[in-house]
């Protein structure tokens, strides 16, 4: 097997399957993929369009094509010699009727073999969920709903099961249950069952024995006369009853109901409203409006979605069960490897990853001869914070890229244009705080509202922890909650990772940096137990501790810390903050740093380096199925931080110009200064490069993504409308302020404003998209494209980002024989940079070594535009590459049409060479010219005259056996 050299995420859903994909095989092998970067195969919810809602871990999908599919993909791939990795989710599973697992615990709560596979606190202090589980899945009050008859009974004749039905939700009911319906019936057999049912309370193979007694009731219902009778006895709990009698009721109603009296129906009494509440009453579970997740959810979801629940895998029971049909696929050879989703969510990533190591390692070993391999690849989704690294110890290959699209964002932004853009979007909108407040602010919101529940059991369990010593026994429930929120608010990482031997060198700098932050936010009197939060989440080693009820009751409390400090995070900066604070949007992404504007050379070198000494098999993306902008949105919106006074002068003037098209709402303007001024922004990313100022396209579909986006835009902010209460006034309002600016004669002169700025940028722009796809495809690392980002990417955030794809022109323009001057010539057609990745990574495939073991050279730059371009070399043995990328162009290209610095515009600016490089005569592997060192220098004029960005190789014995020759 081939290692990994390049990747391409695919996404698969049944709009896209794996069959879909095998004619595609032969496209990515010319583009020079080594292998297919998959989206989750395994079995996921029934409509599922990213695979990250797994519902059954033992098989794949049938609706990508299942196993037979994958298969096939993989048998294509084998032809040209490329393999598969395939994204895992151990965090959590999708609970819903095809979850056999879920449904199974809803049916046996703690008697299920699954009870301990999902992350539920069976011992909940709520006295109503002794032992069950909260659905909180109601549209509204549970009362209310049984009122209005949503909740019905039902009956599976071909299973011989009984659920609760709530629209498209089935709820299974615990076969101890069943003799309470099959009681009601006038037939002996079904009232014999029925008792036998009712035995089963008294059963230790309870679990075995309902399934022959459900196989009994599946049998007698195929007799004539036992469906009407089953029927009849459902109906005593779904006849249809008033709302107001049937809450009445509910008020005055006892524990004693007795639920077996047989009686005749009555519509307008509510007999059968007690006897359904009190059937219910006996589940595992306890039905709920979705609006009690929040504090009184008793299992861990994924962040706040209360459709996908954590699992235990550090259990090994549940490690073997959920990883099953992933070890198959490895030790047959079908997997080639893996990418961790969210590992952040697990208890313990680190002995995870490890576990996980050794695992794959044996496995690979037992695979066919044919396709050995020399090292199994096992990537984590992981964001890492400012100055965090991940952690050697881990045993895996790197992250999924998110550090690096944020370090090549850093470089391609202006810091002068900081603090324009900053006074521009504080005083337009009055927010005066930086991004780090809107962070700080939005933690706590979170934590007060979506994630309260989650707060609550960390700080009940500090409680107990208090309570365990003398001397902190004192300590109230509300100053842990006080200071333990504080803390959180304050974390400038996801988590932390202390285990049995406490926290590591970088986890202490992180939990001392939040404790000081918290410090400037808490009451002094709360100091001192900030102090014991610091001992007892992690700065006291738990093996410190002798063994028994406290420490295990430490462990248990630090993992849900940990555990909830990653969601508060994700929440609040990417799902709150990035939409409250716009100071440039092309900033703030999935992974990025939004409150560091830029960033030097210096720096990105720096950061380059220490990547290929830690984790030289990184993966590196510049674009995600998580991104929120397509790599040349973002590309594009960095050129406004060069041309920060030009922006703010005009978005000031369309502000001016759209006064019209606003409207005055009772809670302001819509949309507000700042929804107005992030669309500006996002218009001039996005905005079609065919949309010029004097064409007249049809912008419907343009119009409609734009819409999406907003919608998602405006409820994330979560300041004027939110998920949970839209509020339809605005939304509405912003939503005609839209479709009138791009569609009304009223909008035409603002419309017309914002084609030429786009048209004006997007030159520069193309520049930068250039630039970020070599550096991708040449600095350590192993390149990963996103799905059709081998064209021009201007998507917004998912499900735009997810849109299909169009291969068959990509396929066509890769058979085109274009020159490098005819590409830049017609470049907004996104062939250009085509023609970059297939050229690159055609290059990276002849020198592997020089790409896979080589080092990283940064390359001084002299003269008038030293700050303008980018220039390292890579080295191995004697073989060199040295790649060129131009960075802050807009001056230089002024008003350049297309994306190609004039000559002229460089002056005397210089790449000094080493020593070995000089007078070398450097091969074009972008195209067939030769470009000789002057010296120890390569000039700009020289280095980038026929093509926008350049990678050069010279060999110092391919070039002596040249010389040998000619002489």
């Amino acid at each position: 097997m081939p290692e990994v050299r390049a990747t391409v995420r695919l996404q698969f859903h049944r709009g896209f399957t794996l069959n879909d994909a095998i004619p595609l095989v032969p496209y990515f092998n010319k583009l020079g993929i080594s292998h297919i970067y998959s989206s989750p195969v395994l079995k996921a919810r029934s409509g599922s369009v990213h695979g990250y809602d797994v519902v059954d871990p033992t098989c794949i999908n049938p609706e990508i094509g299942g196993e037979s599919a994958l298969v096939s993909l993989v048998a294509e791939l084998r032809k040209y010699d490329m393999g598969l990795i395939v994204d895992i989710v151990s965090n959590h599973m999708a609970v819903s009727n095809d979850n056999p697992w879920w449904q199974d615990v809803l049916c046996w709560g703690l008697h299920s073999p699954y009870a301990n596979f999902f992350d539920i606190q069976w011992n909940s202090p709520d006295p109503l969920l002794k032992g069950q589980l909260l659905l909180p899945v109601l549209g509204s009050g549970y009362g209310e709903t049984l009122a209005a008859n949503e909740i019905s009974l039902q009956f599976n004749q071909a299973e011989g099961k009984f659920y609760a039905q709530y629209f498209d939700n089935l709820f299974p009911l615990t076969p101890t249950s069943y003799g309470h319906i099959l009681g009601k019936t006038n037939i002996d057999s079904l009232r014999l069952l029925g008792q036998a049912f009712d035995d089963l309370e008294n059963r230790e193979n309870a679990w075995e024995v309902a399934k022959e007694l459900q196989a009994d009731l599946r049998d007698l219902a195929e007799k004539a006369e036992v469906i009407p009778a089953i029927t009849q006895a459902i109906s005593f709990y779904n006849v249809a009853l008033g709302k107001e009698s049937a809450l009445r009721d509910m008020q005055r109603q006892t524990a004693n109901d007795d639920l077996d009296v047989i009686e005749e129906p009555d519509p307008q009494d509510n007999d059968n409203f007690q006897r359904l509440h009190q059937l219910l009453e006996l589940q595992h579970y306890r039905l709920a409006s979705w609006r009690t997740a929040a504090d009184d959810i008793n299992w861990r979801r994924f962040f706040d979605v209360n459709e996908l629940a954590g699992l235990r895998v550090e259990r090994p029971d549940v490690f073997e069960a959920s990883h099953r049909k992933i070890f198959e696929l490895i030790e047959q050879g079908l997997i080639d490897g893996i990418r961790i989703d969210h590992i952040d969510g697990l208890a313990n990533p680190r002995a995870y990853c490890r576990k996980l190591r050794r695992r794959v390692d044996r496995l690979a070993a037992l695979r066919p001869r044919e396709l050995a391999q020399k090292h199994f690849p096992i990537y984590v989704e992981k964001i890492l914070g400012e100055g965090e690294h991940l952690a050697t110890q881990w045993m895996v290959d790197g992250t999924t890229g998110y550090e690096f699209m944020n370090q090549v964002s850093l470089l391609q932004h202006d810091p002068l244009g900081e603090l324009q853009l900053f006074d521009l979007w504080s005083t337009t909108t009055g927010r005066m705080g930086t991004f780090k407040d809107e962070a700080r602010e939005a933690r706590r919101l979170v934590l007060a509202s979506s994630l309260a529940g989650d707060l609550e059991t960390v700080a009940q369990g500090l409680l107990l922890i208090a309570r365990t010593d003398i001397t902190t026994r004192d300590l109230t429930l509300g100053a842990i909650r006080r200071a333990l929120t504080e803390l959180i608010v304050n974390f400038t990482v996801y988590r932390t990772y202390a285990g049995a031997c406490g926290r590591t060198g970088d986890d202490e700098h992180f939990f001392k940096e939040a404790l000081a932050g918290a410090r400037l936010t808490l009451a002094e009197a709360d100091w001192p137990l900030l102090d014991q939060l610091d001992r007892w989440l992690g700065g006291e080693a738990l093996a410190k501790l002798p063994p028994g009820e406290t420490r295990n009751l430490r462990q248990t409390v630090l993992t849900r810390f940990q555990q909830l400090t990653s969601p508060a995070a994700a929440k609040a900066i990417e799902d709150t903050a990035c939409y409250r604070s716009a100071v440039l949007l092309s900033r703030n992404d999935v992974g990025f740093n939004p409150h560091c504007f830029s960033a030097s050379i210096t720096q990105f070198h720096e950061q380059i380096a220490e990547r290929n000494t830690r984790f030289p098999r990184n993966l590196l993306a510049t674009a995600t199925h998580d991104h929120k902008r397509g790599e040349d949105t973002r590309a594009r919106l960095a050129v406004i931080s060069e041309r920060s006074a030009w922006f703010a002068e005009r978005a000031q003037r369309w502000r001016s110009m759209s006064a019209p098209l606003r409207k005055e709402l009772e809670d302001g303007t819509a949309p507000s200064a700042g929804d107005e001024l992030i669309l500006y922004q996002t218009l001039l990313g996005c905005w079609p490069l065919e949309f010029t100022a004097d064409a007249k396209p049809d912008v419907q579909v343009y119009l409609d993504r734009l819409m999406c986006w907003q919608e998602k835009s405006v409820r994330e902010a979560k300041l004027r409308s939110t998920w949970s209460a839209p509020n339809a006034a605005y939304e509405r309002a912003t939503q005609e302020f839209l479709m009138r600016l791009l569609n009304s004669e009223e909008g035409a002169p603002i419309r017309a404003e914002i084609a030429h700025a786009a048209q004006l940028i997007a030159p520069a722009g193309a520049l930068n998209s250039l630039s970020q796809t070599l550096l991708r495809m040449t600095v350590p690392g192993i390149p990963d494209l996103y799905q059709g980002a081998d064209f021009w990417d201007f998507s917004l955030v998912d499900p735009d980002n997810r849109r299909p794809v169009d291969f068959g022109a990509r396929i066509a323009a890769l058979e085109t024989k274009a020159t490098a001057h005819e590409l830049i010539e017609h470049w907004q057609d996104g062939h250009i940079k085509q023609w970059l990745i297939a050229r690159t990574l055609a290059a990276r495939a002849r020198h592997s070594e020089l790409f896979r073991d080589g080092d990283y050279q940064p390359l001084t730059i002299e003269g008038e535009q030293a700050d303008k371009v980018v220039a390292f070399m890579r080295r191995y043995l004697n073989d060199y590459a040295v790649v060129i990328v131009p960075r802050l162009t807009a001056s230089l290209l002024a008003d350049s049409t297309v994306p190609h610095i004039p000559v002229t515009a460089w002056g005397d600016t210089q790449i000094l060479l080493p020593a070995a490089l000089k007078d070398a005569d450097f091969e074009g592997q972008l195209d067939a010219s030769r470009i000789k060192a002057k010296a120890n220098a390569l000039t700009l004029r020289d280095a980038l005259a026929t093509t926008p960005v350049n990678f050069l190789f010279f060999s110092v014995t391919h070039s002596q056996e040249l010389h040998h020759e000619h002489k």
